[in-house]
């Protein structure tokens, strides 16, 4: 059996658009469906053929515009659901744009913090996600042994995260950023550790 590490393709995209996303809106545990413009977003990528064919494993968050996007790529697959990988809870900032929130104390209190320890009212802090993520694709990596190639459905904030980790010298957060329906190939080898190109 092949372990990981030998070589292995793990491609991470984020989820289509839903309509937080076009009005830009903070939106992490809130639970959207993709709008219609992601819906058409992801079958014009999926008939680009930016995606891999036939992936060994399926990976989703908990949140179902992970779940629909996955369908709508790969049709009736099983996507397994990995809840750490869900996208950033903001608490009370939920579903509100930086327009609506920008004077609010808290909220420059979180967003210029830079040590990422000051958590949104009733949600998470930057530190807090992080570390959640990061177990979350400690124990995705552990679950694919003698797979070659993997696709997982996540969110933006997610993918950043893992790639500052894996990358950390490399880019921005912002520049991390993928829009929705894209995303990264990690290529992994034993001898060169991680790669990336883009989706």
């Amino acid at each position: 059996m092949k372990e990981i590490g030998e070589k292995m393709k793990i491609h991470i995209i984020r989820h289509g658009s839903t309509l937080a996303n076009e009005k830009k809106l903070y939106c992490g545990q809130t639970d959207l469906s993709l709008s219609r413009k992601g819906i058409d977003e992801i079958n014009r990528y999926k008939k680009m053929g930016i995606y891999p064919k036939a992936p060994d494993l399926f990976f989703v968050s908990n949140l179902i515009r992970t779940k629909e996007t996955l369908s709508l790529i790969y049709g009736s697959v099983e996507g397994v659901p990995i809840s750490q990988l869900a996208e950033f809870d903001f608490g009370r900032f939920e579903m509100k744009s930086y327009k609506e929130l920008k004077e609010q104390p808290e909220y420059q209190a979180w967003a210029y913090d830079e040590a990422g320890l000051t958590p949104c009212p009733y949600g998470e802090c930057k530190q807090q996600f992080t570390q959640r993520v990061l177990e979350g694709f400690e124990a995705l990596t552990k679950r694919i042994t003698g797979a070659n190639e993997i696709f997982v459905v996540s969110h933006g904030g997610v993918i950043v995260s893992i790639m500052e980790y894996l990358f950390s010298d490399t880019y921005h957060f912002y520049e991390w950023l993928p829009k929705t329906g894209r995303g990264y190939t990690l290529i992994k080898s034993i001898k060169q550790g991680y790669k990336y190109k883009k989706i």
